[in-house]
């Protein structure tokens, strides 16, 4: 069961983002090879409007692929180069091509919207509003009291209870700007957080902060921007505290271990309800999909955000970088993806055998 549900997760979130690459491809003129999902051997195919399909044996991961996308000449059996059609990936615009390697994020972003449409649409919202002080805290000692409603913390805009939660987490001991609202009027306030001797962290006083409500047919699609609004906050900071070395190997997750949160959540939800699991699933599979949106637009080589530097490199020198060099610099940072994805299966298996 986890394995079917993590496959379908998988696939739905590679397909979007390939969607997106090869629906701005054939927009532009561009001729796309293959579209396949998974890695490895070829499990069926078949070709349409000059397009192979095909579906290969390992769920995870997929692509577009252009016809001259590496900029070299293909060679017939006698050795001899074949010329690039006009629908070659290098013969398209620079902004043909931006839009065209940007799109497969975006779809990501789009998918991950979608989701949260039908999660909040059929679920509840969370409002940052204070539901109780701690006596003797600074939240109290400020004069904040429950009711209020939080709209700024630290300097960001507040919308979803949540996002007190990852930013005190973040900024543990810090102080911390306030800005709330109490019967229609706002009021500042500065905390700093005090050591709670019983947990061992730093509290700045709130005894809970999420006021649950159903949304107004019009609030879900605000809420729903707010939830991947959320999603993407949440992991460029969780980006900066791996690169900072605030994060440790543990809190890094690949296939192996994406399969095994989609076990625990399944476990733990079955007993709520079906639909409950399927929500629960469904908000994981939006995080995911946001996730690979923004590692995708990363400037790595190898990755869109890679393709997108050399494109910008394009656009301001007026020619393209030699193909030869850009495929250098893409197939070594394609062998360190390699080798990281190795490193983090095996860390998903030490943390499973633990």
């Amino acid at each position: 069961m986890t394995i079917v549900i993590f496959i379908i997760i998988i696939c739905v979130i590679v397909i979007s983002h390939e969607l997106g690459h090869f629906l701005l491809a054939k927009a532009n003129g561009i001729t796309v090879k293959e579209f396949f999902v998974g890695m490895g051997p070829t499990l069926c195919s078949f070709t349409k409007g000059g397009t192979k399909y095909s579906l290969k044996l390992f769920p995870v991961g997929g692509a577009c692929v252009f016809e001259g996308e590496d900029g070299k000449e293909e060679e017939n059996s006698e050795g001899e180069a074949i010329p690039l059609s006009e629908g070659a990936f290098p013969r398209a615009s620079v902004w043909a091509r931006i839009s065209t390697v940007v799109a497969g994020p975006i779809f990501n972003f789009i998918l991950a919207y979608l989701l949260a449409l039908i999660i909040v649409g059929s679920t509840y919202s969370d409002r940052p509003v204070i539901q109780e002080v701690i006596p003797g805290f600074p939240a109290q000692q400020a004069g904040m009291r429950s009711g209020d409603v939080i709209v700024r913390l630290g300097g960001e805009r507040v919308y979803l209870s949540r996002e007190i939660n990852l930013i005190t987490m973040l900024r543990q001991g810090e102080t911390l700007e306030v800005e709330y609202m109490r019967d229609g009027e706002k009021y500042e306030t500065v905390l700093t957080p005090m050591l709670d001797q019983e947990s061992g962290r730093y509290l700045l006083g709130f005894q809970g902060y999420a006021e649950y409500f159903k949304c107004s047919p019009l609030q879900v699609f605000q809420y729903s921007y707010y939830e991947v609004r959320y999603g993407l906050k949440a992991t460029v900071k969780s980006l900066q505290m791996l690169m900072q070395g605030k994060a440790s190997r543990d809190e890094v997750s690949g296939p192996i271990g994406i399969a095994a949160l989609v076990d625990d959540v399944a476990e733990q939800t079955r007993p709520l309800g079906i639909w409950i699991m399927i929500v629960n699933l469904m908000s994981l599979a939006m995080l995911l999909s946001v996730n690979l949106g923004v590692l995708n637009l990363l400037p790595l080589p190898a990755l869109d955000g890679g393709r997108l530097v050399f494109l910008l490199l394009e656009v301001v020198r007026g020619k393209p970088i030699p193909p030869e060099k850009e495929g250098m610099v893409h197939l070594a940072g394609f062998a360190v993806l390699c080798g990281l994805m190795v490193f983090i299966m095996y860390n998903d298996i030490v943390k499973l055998i633990k």
